[in-house]
């Protein structure tokens, strides 16, 4: 195997320079080499995932499709009661078919296996088949780009390969920088025996895909287990992200007391009580409130019904399709989330379960300026808001992250003798510029797993006896 390398063109240049060089490439090696695999991963299924909607109706078409006869339907509640008959559990769901020839859909959450779809014939109420939500194709995909199949602990590990992979395109850009020579800035020279084209193919690939990778990185952190909680909540009370309701906290329905037997009637249109944990924090008016007398324990009041709510969506302007969510309890709401591909079109609509009145309708609209910054990113993060061609450029970023990953293990193999790391080389007074070190402060405070990554990191490095280093060639 050859082992040609290519001089780096700093190194006739000054030794501050020179030292500047070596002490980036050896940070955008350890990071390289720790993240690459999980880069990979991240880019392979996320190319997946931003075909989901192509990919799903082709795999699950038997499910999603049905016969289509004008003037013939079930009602919702007809469709649930025999989606409960094929599957007992608790109807949590319903998607109405979003055109002629579509099946409708129940969610069904059950006790061995979570949430199952029951899919259904509107017009005849014939059960089609049963789709467990957590074994979805893109449901799996979905965990496994998130590391979420593998517990909390992994998800977090996925935060901080996203934080290094930003330290890998800015560490990238500066060692691909000219410096006056103009082979391997947007040329590839040599052939692929040699070590010099795999290089060159590397950082004419990096500086072309650079500004889609740091764009797939970032706008990927609002999903992430410990930043993006952070990034809504602050965003939230500083009222310029998004708002109450939008991603599930739902708005509890007033049962009235009416509902009930042998309630005073001065009492009949005031909500039923409810219980609230003593340990727990209260807003609002901290005085004495008026005692409420506690009504005979006896059946809930009759719930506004799925046909009637689904009637009040669709007066509200919202299609046929659109999930609703239904209530979970006396308390419980009728939702409706649409996430339409055009990101001005989400929506969140909670309805009352027994008066049908809009207790929360929350659209792009009511978004902070962060909220809509943010919700274009997410957007076209996963190819939606443009369709082909979004999904096409964020593909091109993905299988560019997969080259990289290819060019820079073959580059190593080519330049490493047998047996060891062969890290680039560490000398004695080689020191960080300080904009360098700048860099990395500010995205150590932006991302704190970063941060906290990089001081394992550096602390590592300062403290790995020197016999050590030699051995593996550090």
């Amino acid at each position: 195997m050859s082992t040609t390398t290519a001089t780096p063109p700093e190194a006739a240049a000054g030794s501050g320079e020179s030292s500047l060089y070596r002490r980036v490439w050896r940070w955008h090696f350890y990071a390289g080499l720790v993240c690459l695999p999980f880069l990979v991963l991240l880019a392979v299924t996320g190319g997946l995932y931003l075909f989901k909607d192509p990919i799903e109706g082709l795999l699950y078409r038997q499910l999603l499709t049905a016969d289509s006869r004008p003037g013939a339907s079930q009602s919702a509640e007809a469709l649930v009661a025999r989606a409960l008959v094929a599957e007992p559990g608790h109807a949590v769901r319903f998607v109405a078919p979003a055109a002629p020839g579509r099946s409708a859909e129940v969610g069904v959450r059950t006790a061995a296996e979570g949430v199952v779809a029951v899919y259904l014939d509107p017009a005849d109420g014939r059960v089609l088949g049963r789709l467990p939500d957590e074994w979805r194709l893109m449901s799996v995909v979905k965990r496994i780009h998130s590391l979420a199949i593998a517990g909390p602990v992994a998800n977090y590990w996925i935060e901080v390969v996203a934080g290094w992979a930003i330290v890998l395109v800015a560490s990238g850009l500066f060692l691909w920088w000219p410096r006056g020579r103009s082979g391997g800035v947007i040329s590839v020279r040599g052939a692929p025996a040699q070590r010099l084209w795999w290089r060159d193919l590397h950082a004419v690939t990096g500086v072309i895909a650079a500004v889609a990778i740091l764009f797939l990185a970032v706008t990927g952190m609002p999903w992430s287990a410990f930043w993006g909680e952070q990034f809504g909540r602050l965003t939230s009370t500083w009222g310029v992200g998004a708002p109450k309701y939008i991603w599930g906290g739902t708005p509890q329905s007033s049962l009235p007391l009416a509902g009930l037997p042998a309630v005073p009637w001065a009492l009949s249109e005031r909500p039923l009580p409810q219980s609230q944990d003593p340990h727990a924090g209260h807003d609002g008016d901290h005085g004495e409130q008026p005692p409420v007398p506690a009504a005979p324990k006896a059946a809930a009041a009759p719930s506004l019904g799925i046909d009637r709510a689904l009637q009040v969506f669709a007066g509200l302007g919202l299609p046929a399709g659109t999930p609703v969510r239904l209530p979970a309890g006396p308390q419980g709401v009728y939702t409706a989330m649409r996430f339409a591909d055009d990101v001005r079109d989400l929506r969140v609509v909670h309805l009352d379960r027994y008066s049908g009145a809009v207790l929360a309708d929350v659209g792009y609209r009511d978004y902070g300026a962060v909220g809509r910054v943010t919700e274009w990113g997410i957007s076209l993060h996963t190819g939606r808001q443009f369709g082909w061609a979004n999904q096409l450029v964020m593909l091109a970023g993905c299988l560019s992250i997969v080259l990289l990953a290819v060019s820079a293990v073959v580059m190593w193999l080519k330049r490493r003798p047998r047996g060891r790391l062969a890290a680039p080389p560490r000398r004695a007074g080689d020191r960080a510029a300080w904009g360098a070190v700048a860099v990395a402060v500010l995205l150590g405070l932006l991302y704190p797993l970063l941060g906290a990554s990089m001081l394992v990191a550096l602390t590592v490095d300062a403290l790995l006896p020197g016999r050590w280093r030699r051995q593996l060639g550090l």
